[in-house]
């Protein structure tokens, strides 16, 4: 297994079955997985804010990764050049945790998971599971080959995060990893 790093602020993909997508230390940051069952691509982004216009124009042209406005869409049409489809995609998300307590000031990784979900939400891309809130900080793993992923915790240990039914959540919270 070829482990590819993402980095933050970035995004890769991969369509060699070999590939182990990875991005470490996702506190208030979101990891985007997508993976088509069928072509075997798999992608994996790692954004930092809800939107570029956060930013100055020059950043948000030099690192459209960087935020959930310009990397997600991003993502998803370096992945349908590899020969992936939207209808097959299997999509997951990870991270948005509150991991320093500034009193729900800034609320950064919440933000970032309402920007994302209504980013797929408009373009009619279902989400097939989740784990977002929380206060601690994930790393992602992601196999191209099998679309596995993995989540790890402190404290929790490595927890792999089926791609579910879309519609069909967990009754309370974000997520199965569980909002707080």
């Amino acid at each position: 297994m070829k482990p590819v790093v993402v980095g933050v602020g970035d995004c890769q993909l991969s369509s060699d079955p070999a590939s182990i997508l990875v991005t470490y230390a996702l506190g208030s940051c979101i990891a985007v997985a997508i993976w088509d069952p069928v072509a075997r691509v798999g992608g994996l982004l790692h954004f930092m804010l809800p939107e570029s216009a956060q930013g100055t124009a020059q950043d948000a042209a030099a690192q459209p990764y960087r935020y959930a406005d310009t990397g997600t869409p991003l993502l998803f049409r370096s992945a349908y050049q590899l020969g992936a489809e939207k209808r097959r995609l299997v999509v997951r998300l990870a991270g948005g945790a509150a991991v320093v307590n500034d009193g729900g000031l800034f609320n950064i990784g919440r933000r970032n998971y309402a920007a994302v979900r209504r980013i797929l939400w408009q373009a009619g891309v279902m989400v097939h599971g989740e784990d977002v809130g929380g206060s601690v900080s994930r790393t992602v793993r992601m196999e191209v080959g099998s679309g596995r992923m993995i989540v790890r915790k402190p404290d929790e240990g490595e927890q792999e995060l089926a791609a579910e039914t879309p519609g069909r959540r967990p009754a309370e919270g974000w997520s199965k990893g569980g909002r707080q």
